[in-house]
């Protein structure tokens, strides 16, 4: 095919695209005429993005901290963009569905391993002044990490370990939201009553989440896996690469946090060893207790109950 040949090619293909849209090919091409060549300034928007990061202190460190958990917003985006993928696929083949779970892996692989920025790059001193200044703002109320969870797995292992045997199918998705295991980081159950980090947190997002849980309920991360072939759910490969996703996001990316957490407010004796939202950190924080897994049917009964000991 010589070059006025291949020109005429493409031409017919860009008509084929705007007939199907009812659009005019010639008012597409003389678009062309005015337009601007892209820069990666204005592509990427290098501007707008570092723009976004407002110290509330002095202190240097602080843009650290920022930029960090700004970066980590980002890669959630990642992560469900490649989720929701594979979860709204039909009819799923086994490579697309690996080769999407591996992207996800790798991101939570980068998160995990990520930490050592926030645990040899700040100084102590500068982290306990300026983080009385986030209180009570908390990593807790990330967002875009709860949609992840309802994505990954069915909502009963998202629930409270003690409040599992009153949680099925059928329970209306309030009363499931109620019993979800980070509620114990805002919630006195003694009295029910819900601290301000929890309150706020779900005025903002409560009707999002509620809507996710719904929509995930049957095409999450677990659902899709239980629809591929017989053979290809027993797969080695598949089931480690299965393992490795639940094993990197619910024990050593939570293991990370929590000794970060530990480093800076409770063995660096600069603080009251309170967590800016005033949740009980270390108890909710830690895998055993959390019991969260997202596919507990690949792991055996030992493994289950020595999960994140």
């Amino acid at each position: 095919m010589n070059i006025n040949d291949s020109k005429e090619a493409i031409l017919k293909e860009i008509e084929l695209k705007y007939d199907a849209i009812n659009q005019k090919t010639e008012t597409q091409l003389e678009g062309l005429l005015w337009s601007k060549p892209i820069t990666y300034w204005d592509y990427i928007q290098t501007d707008a993005l570092l723009s976004l990061q407002t110290q509330r202190t002095t202190l240097p460190d602080e843009m650290v901290f920022i930029m960090y958990h700004q970066v980590n917003e980002l890669i959630f985006k990642m992560i469900l963009w490649e989720m929701q993928q594979i979860c709204h696929c039909e009819n799923i083949q086994t490579s697309f569905f690996t080769e999407r779970l591996m992207r996800v892996t790798r991101y939570f692989d980068m998160l995990t391993t990520s930490f050592s920025i926030m645990e040899e790059g700040m100084e102590v001193e500068q982290y306990m002044k300026f983080r009385n200044t986030l209180t009570p703002a908390s990593g807790f109320q990330s967002a875009q990490y709860r949609l992840i969870e309802f994505t990954s797995t069915d909502l009963i292992n998202l629930i409270d370990n003690r409040f599992r045997s009153k949680i099925d199918r059928n329970t209306p998705y309030e009363n499931a939201f109620e019993h979800l295991y980070w509620q114990a980081a805002g919630k006195d159950y003694n009295t029910g009553k819900k601290s301000y980090l929890l309150e706020e947190f779900e005025h903002k997002y409560k009707e999002v989440f509620l809507k996710h849980m719904e929509k995930y309920n049957s095409i999450n991360i677990w659902q899709k896996f239980k629809q591929l072939p017989d053979s290809d759910q027993k797969n080695p490969e598949l089931v480690k690469a299965m393992r490795h996703f639940d094993h990197t996001v619910n024990i050593t990316w939570v293991m990370q946090h929590l000794n970060v957490a530990i480093k800076y407010i409770d063995q660096s004796g600069k603080g009251d060893g309170e967590a800016t939202g005033g949740s009980d950190w270390k108890k909710y924080m830690h895998p055993k207790y959390q019991r969260r897994i997202f596919f507990p049917e690949l792991w055996s009964e030992d493994e289950l109950v020595n999960w994140g000991l």
